[in-house]
């Protein structure tokens, strides 16, 4: 694919009407404004709305699925142009954080933290380039200042790989600045 590809995290839990799944349907309209193709979990919640936005302004949606979920009877996003389906989680995993450009995050369950923490800790150890790792909303700037007010264990340069933002504009901001 031509186009760079961001992944975006988040939980299943929101719905239609929920501000969270709003701002991430906001946030895949304008990844796809951007030029952006966008790479989810391709379920529901916050990675139905990201594609749901993306295909509302003709960008191109992949969702990498698992088959445990897929077994349970999860359902996929229908707004998802193309499935890539691994057996485990961590194979779906890594898939996403290394098989993009970009990664922002919104707020989400066990798995969401699971990635971001994987995608920082890989990224800090050169296993992946450091390509922006984006957090986005409120609950991040908690989680990110209960790690950090530790100051002992995670470097000053392990925390600046990681950015918080609060709209869905500063995160395109902040990836179309990268460099």
């Amino acid at each position: 694919m031509s186009q760079p590809v961001v992944s975006v995290f988040g939980g299943k839990a929101p719905k239609p009407g929920d501000p969270v799944y709003q701002q991430a349907e906001t946030l895949g309209g304008l990844l796809a404004s951007a030029g952006y193709a966008v790479m989810t979990g391709g379920y529901d919640g916050v990675m139905d709305a990201i594609s749901c936005g993306a295909k509302a302004k003709g960008g191109h949606t992949i969702g990498v699925t698992v088959s445990l979920f897929d077994n349970l009877g999860h359902a996929r996003s229908l707004y998802v142009d193309e499935f890539i389906t691994y057996d485990s989680l961590s194979e779906r995993m890594l898939h996403v954080i290394k098989r993009c450009q970009a990664v922002i995050a919104l707020p989400g369950g066990i798995g969401t933290l699971a990635e971001v923490f994987v995608a920082w800790n890989l990224i800090q150890a050169g296993e992946v380039p450091r390509i922006p790792l984006i957090l986005l909303g409120e609950t991040w700037h908690d989680i990110v200042g209960v790690i950090y007010g530790t100051g002992r264990y995670i470097r000053e340069d392990t925390m600046h790989l990681i950015r918080v933002v609060r709209t869905p504009e500063q995160a395109v901001t902040l990836l179309n600045e990268w460099g």
